[in-house]
């Protein structure tokens, strides 16, 4: 066929087709023929972008976190149903909703404020002091740049920005605050009657009422559905390590790795910062310079610290004169860089502009670089040779477990007696779970799926933890059935004679609450029913010694009219019911409202009003802001 459309390509029609594919790709681009822009985004704020990796590496983040502060109970399969991933979309997309209004109105992040964060982590901290060693090597093992994990920072402050304004500018008056005090600490007078359980009108279960009502119920007579399984399991700590590394091998790994081991050249300093607006006007910015000037000409080492404390703009560090501690090169901006790097010792800058504004920097020390020796390094090289073959180990065994399990799908024996582990087995259990490794979430789903349950198949490799994984099958299946009617007859019977007993009740009540209604009293009425009425005045939300039913209805119930209480029966929840009356209503005592009370209350409420505020400018963001989200890449 293609033979036939090429003889047949030749001459004149040819020509025109060919001209035609021509005017084509110069009109409408050549790149449209050989390519496509495919959009990979899982939702667009504006014109920026969340991708997949960066909303993958937000999932994985937070199902690390959950299954840390969670262990066991850990349900990794929440982070799998959309609910949760839209969830933690819409977090995402009013981050980048506030780090774009940053942007459009000129807010931003101090350096300093960058630097004052980091240097308060207490990772990254020795003897309470910032550690420059400690936060590159701690970096490093996250694969992280200074750079970048700054740039986190930043944007992890930006993000609090607008919500921090929100907070400063709430504002709760005294009379918003003796509000809700009025309506928390309302008082009330109440009276009640705890009415005692009627007799059922026909005491007597027959057999066949039990029987129906077993038939009608049968739901609530089951024997779960159990397993009890055989499994695999390797752990990382029981696996026995290879000899460990020769020096030979640890030098040659030094040597390769040596730049690691490098201390940068280090800069001790204090300075001095005046700050400019981020929309200063040109009268600020010389007024702003003018000062700076001044100070730095008076500076001296003698007094640098006493200027800071008075005249520096940086909270941070003023109270400590100004002390910034010992930097590298890449930890400040690259004015600041620039300026601290070209000082002699002991040398007081004139004022530099940086993005915070003027800087006055002493250089109090400097520290040259060096490079550690082996000696220095060598049990932090073992330390990480020897944790790099126990990670070797456990993903060698894991790997085969799994392969070799996925090879004898029907047994757990071949990968047992390749790998010389044990199996080791669970007792019965439920979807709710069991005892040991049966009371993981992850095992409990494995467990009861189609392909272990229903298809009889070894399980994936499970991870349970770090180092810590197992391979599951089904070796034992017992389907959910009805209790035997005589194992659950008794148990029938006496709910049926409970429920017969309750409707009584109910309607006992009722009747009493008429005769209240009609105007009799409610010590005449308990008494008819050989109750007593007990009488609490002043009773709160939170009042001890007052049953829980009692108080919460106490509260719903209207404000008494013309003298007349407001009555109503109570269920309280264990069969029987209770007459209420209330008879009088009062607002808080204010006096008894300590100053320090008052204080956290309005702490708390302004943190309310101010998270209700924040969303409230979230929605009008959005709304102000073309939000797409492609729910089939999440």
């Amino acid at each position: 066929m293609l033979q036939a459309i090429r003889n047949k390509m030749h001459g004149w029609p040819a020509a025109v087709l060919l001209g035609l594919a021509t005017f084509a790709m110069s009109f409408f681009g050549i790149e449209g023929y050989i390519m496509s822009r495919a959009d990979t985004y899982v939702a667009k704020v504006g014109k920026h972008e969340i991708s997949q990796q960066d909303f993958q590496d937000r999932m994985n983040q937070l199902r690390q976190q959950m299954s840390a502060e969670q262990g066991d109970n850990f349900d990794a399969d929440a982070f799998e149903k959309p609910a949760m991933k839209l969830k933690v979309l819409d977090g995402m997309i009013d981050q980048q909703l506030l780090l774009k209004a940053n942007k459009d109105w000129g807010i931003r992040v101090p350096d300093q404020a960058v630097r004052d964060y980091i240097a308060a982590i207490p990772a990254f901290q020795v003897n309470g002091q910032f550690d420059p060693n400690t936060y590159r090597t701690l970096l490093a093992e996250q694969r992280k740049t200074p750079e970048m994990f700054q740039d986190e920072v930043s944007a992890s402050l930006a993000t609090q920005a607008l919500p921090n304004a929100v907070d400063a500018s709430a504002i709760i008056t005294d009379a918003e605050v003796d509000h809700y005090l009025d309506l928390r600490m309302q008082r009330r007078d109440i009276s009640y009657a705890l009415l005692p359980k009627p007799q059922p009108a026909d005491p007597t279960v027959t057999d066949a009422q039990i029987a129906h009502y077993y038939k009608a119920h049968i739901a609530d007579y089951m024997n779960p559905e159990q397993v009890a399984l055989q499994y695999i399991e390797v752990k990382g700590s029981e696996l026995k390590p290879d000899a460990p590394p020769s020096d030979a091998d640890l030098m040659k790994r030094y040597e390769k790795e040596k730049q690691r081991f490098v201390q940068p050249e280090q800069r001790e300093v204090s300075h001095i910062l005046i700050n400019v607006p981020a929309n200063a006007t040109p009268a600020q910015q010389k007024a702003a310079l003018a000062k700076a000037n001044k100070i730095a000409a008076e500076a001296t080492p003698a007094d640098f610290a006493k200027l800071a404390e008075q005249d520096s703009d940086d909270l941070g560090s003023k109270r400590q004169g100004g002390d910034l501690g010992w930097l590298q090169k890449g930890v400040t901006n690259a004015a600041f860089d620039a300026t601290m790097f070209a000082l002699k010792k002991g040398e007081i800058s004139k004022p530099v502009l940086t993005p915070d504004g003027y800087d006055i920097i002493w250089l109090r020390d400097i520290r040259n670089g060096e490079v550690k020796t082996f000696a220095e390094v060598r049990d932090q090289l073992l330390a990480e040779a020897t944790r790099g073959e126990k990670d070797r180990k456990y993903n060698e065994v894991a790997g085969k477990l799994s392969d070799d399990t996925y090879q004898s799908p029907s047994s757990l024996e071949p990968a047992a007696q390749a790998l010389g582990l044990p199996i080791q087995t669970t007792a019965l259990f439920s979807r709710q779970g069991g005892a040991g490794i049966a009371a993981n979430p992850k095992i409990i789903k494995a467990a009861f799926g189609s392909d272990v349950l229903a298809q009889g198949n070894n399980s994936n490799l499970i991870e349970l933890g770090n180092d810590d994984a197992v391979v599951i099958r089904v070796a034992k299946h017992v389907a959910a059935a009805a209790k035997p009617l005589a194992e659950v007859h008794d148990a029938i019977g006496k709910t049926i004679l409970d429920q017969r007993i309750e409707a009584a009740a109910k309607q006992q009540a009722d009747g009493l609450l008429a005769r209240l209604d009609k105007g009799e009293a409610l010590a005449a009425v308990a008494a008819s029913d050989g109750a007593a009425v007990k009488s609490v005045a002043d009773v709160v939300r939170i009042q001890p010694g007052v049953p829980a039913a009692l108080r919460d209805e106490a509260f719903l119930l209207p404000h008494p009219a013309n003298g007349k209480p407001q009555y109503a029966a109570v269920d309280m929840k264990d069969g029987s019911y209770a007459l209420l009356a209330v008879e009088k209503v009062q607002g808080a005592d204010l006096t008894k409202i300590t100053p320090e009370q008052r204080t956290m209350l309005r702490q708390q409420m302004t943190q309310a009003y101010s998270a209700v505020e924040t969303q409230e400018l979230i929605k009008a963001l959005r709304s102000s802001t073309e939000v797409k989200i492609a729910k089939n890449r999440m």
